[in-house]
């Protein structure tokens, strides 16, 4: 039973890992799930203060993801439309996993600010260069959590 305890949470760790990166699965969320097996079946003892505060940071860090896009865009003078062309253009991208979905974020706010918003070229550009950083800020918070946690699953497992 604990072998496969310990098989589960590593699986929810690389679940989480890549759930970080593609669009679609819950990362974060998915790595803590990893902690919460091992924290009631695994075999090493694990407090229950490190599963809150691993809790929290998934909370937080799912919070700013979401917040953390929108923030740069409307910083670089981005409309919604922005946002959505980078979100569109984001799962279009998944096919060339993962250049794809950098250039299909960024292209996709591009294109949707120029056509839907009716701005120009430079002010399009400022907005996709907002979308763009913002996607790799959030992504790139999401995926250091899941790799931290990642880490936490294979202290406690072994």
């Amino acid at each position: 039973m604990e072998t496969v305890i310990i098989v589960l949470a590593i699986l929810a760790g690389i679940i989480g890992i890549a759930g970080s990166i593609l669009p679609g699965l819950p990362g974060t969320p998915v790595s803590w799930v990893g902690l919460l097996l091992l924290y009631i079946w695994g075999p090493e003892e694990m407090t229950m203060k490190t599963l809150i505060v691993w809790g929290i940071v998934v909370v937080v860090v799912s919070v700013i993801d979401y917040i953390v896009p929108m923030y740069f865009t409307k910083l670089t003078g981005g409309s919604k439309y922005a946002e959505r062309g980078a979100m569109v253009g984001l799962i279009a991208g998944i096919i060339l996993t993962p250049v794809g979905m950098i250039l299909g974020s960024f292209l996709g706010a591009f294109l949707f600010e120029l056509y839907y918003a009716r701005k120009g070229s430079s002010q399009a550009l400022k907005a996709a260069i907002g979308s763009f950083l913002g996607f790799i800020t959030g992504t790139g918070l999401k995926t250091i959590a899941s790799l931290m946690i990642m880490w936490k699953i294979i202290v406690f497992a072994f």
